[in-house]
């Protein structure tokens, strides 16, 4: 076969170190475009990208010649860097959770990330991500993730 397909479509989460609150409100929009940007820059096609003072969810579609944990660390990389020359003392947690999202559930998600601020007026973080990981089935210890 002399052509690879794949749609590696994935819901990536992560915050910010210790869930500090460090993305305020007014630059939030230059975050999420930015990282729209590093991804676009990098082949990764974006669907969505918000989030919340403390975290951040984006949908990517990841291509075939990119590994996730690649992919993963250019976008927290690049943003960190920006997010530091705007934001004092701005840095990412060391981790992250990466969910795959078939192509039914595609807008779905969108709207649950575009709609993060009335998401949370239900839930804070450290609920929304233990949710995601019983949700897709991921094993977890909860003093590591949060601890």
């Amino acid at each position: 076969m002399s052509h690879s397909y794949a749609q590696n479509i994935v819901h990536l989460v992560f915050s910010t170190k210790e869930r500090r609150k460090l993305i305020p409100g007014e630059f939030q929009p230059a975050l999420w475009a930015y990282v729209a940007g590093i991804c676009k820059k990098n082949g990764i096609f974006v669907h969505a990208v918000g989030g919340m003072d403390d975290h951040i969810h984006s949908l990517i579609q990841i291509p075939a010649t990119i590994a996730l944990a690649k992919a993963v660390g250019t976008v927290k990389s690049n943003s960190s860097r920006f997010a530091g020359e705007r934001t004092r003392g701005f840095e990412w947690q060391e981790g992250y959770g990466a969910f795959s999202v078939s192509a039914s559930n595609l807008s779905a998600v969108e709207r649950y990330i575009r709609n993060q601020a009335v998401h949370h007026r239900k839930m804070g973080f450290e609920e929304e991500f233990a949710a995601l990981l019983k949700k897709h089935g991921v094993e977890f210890d909860a003093k590591h993730v949060f601890g």
